[in-house]
């Protein structure tokens, strides 16, 4: 009798669960085509058909990047950033999520905030920074707001959509049972739009990151983005790309983190 993770054949062969060989296959393939695209950049960079100033090799990126990280300023930079992201993902967090499920919650709060948020949620962000920084400086607290901007819309559409995809006969089933408002939005609404938020989630780090690369473009004391941006004033490609390189690292194993965590709390859905 075969389990619901794996098959027996008629031969008694085990066969890997079909999500098992997707993954492999992402792997794979994913590999070759970062492989591929790495040796092509390279092949162009050395064959001199485009300028090293233009199109650095790999090879000299990867070595900006290790000289990135012996310079004297590259820890107060990191921190920067660090805490801009972090402080400012959190504030979105803390804002958005419950915006978000009270405003899939009740209607009419939905009604009289959604033209404001579409509004907001349409601006882009880098058009704020001017009134940012004349409102906080040039100092963190702009650097914040534009991250916090940049991750609280994702997270609230998100949070709202997934309270009012929730199965509505659970809801009136908790009904029946005399359940109140409270324990409805606790026990059905809230574990039942946990993947929505991480799906949130995920946006919302790289729009986090675009406010924090950007807001340090235009105006900051550090952080990874006024690295690049005096680096590019200097035509130092390389090291221009080597901290774009970070910040889209960063984001890449952020996500992955989040989609694991989001695929882990979807697994009850139907497939």
């Amino acid at each position: 009798m075969s389990s619901s993770r794996t098959r027996t054949t008629a031969t008694g062969e085990r066969r890997k669960p079909a999500g098992g060989r997707r993954r492999t296959e992402a792997l794979i393939f994913g590999t070759l085509g970062v492989g591929v695209f790495l040796i092509s950049w390279q092949l162009v960079s050395v064959s001199g058909a485009v300028d090293a100033i233009l199109l650095p090799a790999p090879t000299a990126v990867a070595s900006a990047f290790g000289d990135m990280f012996t310079s004297p300023g590259i820890g107060a930079d990191l921190r920067a950033s660090g805490v801009e992201f972090i402080i400012g993902f959190l504030l979105s967090l803390v804002i958005g999520l419950p915006l978000g499920m009270l405003i899939g919650w009740y209607k009419r709060l939905g009604f009289a905030l959604e033209p404001l948020i579409n509004f907001f949620y349409s601006t882009p962000r880098i058009a704020l920074m001017p009134i940012l920084i004349i409102w906080f400086g040039i100092g963190l607290s702009s650097k914040i707001a534009v991250v916090f901007l940049g991750g609280v819309f994702p997270i609230l559409i998100n949070a709202a959509a997934g309270v009012r995809t929730v199965d509505r006969t659970l809801i009136q089933a908790a009904r029946v049972f005399n359940a109140t408002d409270r324990q409805v939005f606790l026990t059905v609404n809230l574990p039942a739009c946990v993947p929505f938020v991480l799906s949130g989630m995920r946006l919302a780090v790289g729009q986090g990151l675009i406010g924090v690369f950007v807001g340090e473009l235009l105006g900051a004391q550090h952080g990874v983005g006024l690295l690049v941006a005096n680096a590019g004033a200097s035509f130092q490609t390389p090291r221009v790309l080597a901290g774009v390189a970070l910040i889209a690292a960063a984001g890449v194993v952020l996500t992955n983190l989040l989609g694991l965590a989001e695929r882990h709390f979807s697994s009850w859905r139907a497939q």
